[in-house]
């Protein structure tokens, strides 16, 4: 089977595997793809997914003793192997949509639990450093379990692998820990609405870093994103400057890693270069919440955490958060492989509509006429964007084509 390149994340937080040989239609580009999800989305790859299920068609075969020709169903029920006996198709196969649907309830399901529980633990552990190091350790933990089983076999890793990794790794380390101090600060759907202008960021990073066009019908479609956030920043009730300062900076952050992903192309699959990335950021991370929230957890965090909710309640919760974040950004990589850029656009707009309505309905979050007006715009602005985008890149991949 030919082997895939993989690019590794580009876009709001995910990585994409661009096979070398694509399918008619389909956009090769991973800024086809966008954002994901916070910290969330590390690496994505496209695989080469089942045709579509063909109907009935009719073969005729050679005439043996004045007998009709037979009809034969293709992609029936049962298809056979060389040696003549017949296979069942698979669920996946016969249910592709049913399939791709169940993805996405997964995807949103997920995201919607991480980030409700990851805010309630701020309320007795206030201490979003630390929190970061857990989400990435049981990520972590969980792939080298999976190492352990060959599920999958652990890709062999070099110093060039590493050095090209390195700089990604550091960007996503950032990223996520500045959208986990922001969600600390903030309510989740203001920190999901300033979140809203990683796009913004990722256009003039292609315009004025990488040096590619961007059309003005994209620049003037991320004019209601910024109006929208404006807007909802003026009377959001639960804003602070650390929420804000570090929701933007996590969108630079994940703007750069993109920036460094262009220049990092390897042969490993997405399901390594996540763990690959996943270990460097933990790292990454460590230090910074040793320096910054260690002598106070020392002191009294864990204690005070402890006498609240008990040591077992909250050991258990920051492996189940862990294990969230982790099987969110895992289940958005399956989904986004099985669906064209178009579809992936709209759902990942619904996505943070979902997030940001769940959390809203969760917290009973108090927000102002216009904060709400402005959220609207701004998510309306993404969509445009987003569609806008897809539609340019599959017009770019039709013309290639031809």
């Amino acid at each position: 089977m030919t082997s895939a390149r993989t690019l590794l994340p580009v876009g709001g937080a995910a990585a994409v595997a661009v096979p070398r040989r694509l399918r008619s239609g389909e956009a090769s580009s991973t800024s086809l793809r966008g954002p994901v999800s916070d910290g969330a989305r590390l690496v994505r790859r496209m695989q080469l997914r089942p045709a579509p299920l063909l109907g009935s068609s009719t073969c005729s075969l050679p005439s043996l003793r004045g007998r009709r020709p037979i009809r034969t169903q293709a992609a029936s029920s049962s298809s056979s192997d060389s040696t003549g006996e017949a296979k069942p198709v698979g669920f996946a196969e016969r249910y592709p949509a049913l399939v791709t649907g169940f993805f996405f309830f997964m995807w949103y399901f997920l995201n919607v639990i991480f980030n409700i529980l990851n805010k309630k633990i701020f309320d007795y552990f206030p201490y979003p450093y630390f929190v970061s190091v857990s989400h990435l350790l049981v990520g972590v933990l969980y792939c080298l379990v999976g190492w352990s089983f060959g599920l999958p076999k652990r890709a062999p890793i070099n110093s060039t692998v590493l050095k090209l990794l390195f700089p990604v790794a550091v960007c996503h380390a950032i990223g996520h820990v500045t959208s986990t101090v922001s969600f600390a600060a903030v309510a989740v759907s203001f920190a999901h609405t300033i979140k809203a202008l990683e796009p913004f960021f990722n256009a003039a990073a292609s315009q004025f870093i990488l040096g590619q066009q961007v059309p003005l019908a994209l620049w003037l479609s991320l004019a209601p994103v910024v109006i929208g956030v404006s807007m909802a920043s003026l009377t959001e009730l639960s804003f602070n400057w650390t929420g804000f300062i570090n929701a933007m900076i996590s969108n630079i952050s994940f703007t750069l890693r993109s920036v460094y992903s262009k220049k990092a192309m390897t042969d490993m699959d997405s399901t390594n270069l996540y763990a690959y990335i996943s270990i460097i950021a933990l790292l990454v991370c460590i230090p910074p919440a040793i320096i910054i929230e260690g002598p106070q957890l020392v002191q009294h965090g864990f204690k005070d955490a402890i006498a609240k909710v008990g040591l077992a309640k909250l050991v258990s919760n920051l492996l189940v958060v862990g294990l969230f974040y982790h099987l969110y950004n895992q289940v958005a990589t399956n989904t986004l492989e099985r669906v064209t850029p178009l579809t992936h656009a709209v759902g990942n707009v619904l996505k943070r509509v979902f997030v940001i309505g769940f959390s809203i309905i969760a917290f009973g979050n108090k927000i102002t006429t216009q904060t709400g007006i402005g959220t609207c715009i701004a998510i309306a602005g993404v969509a445009l964007y987003s569609y806008i985008k897809a539609k340019i890149e599959e017009e770019k991949t039709q013309m290639k084509s031809a």
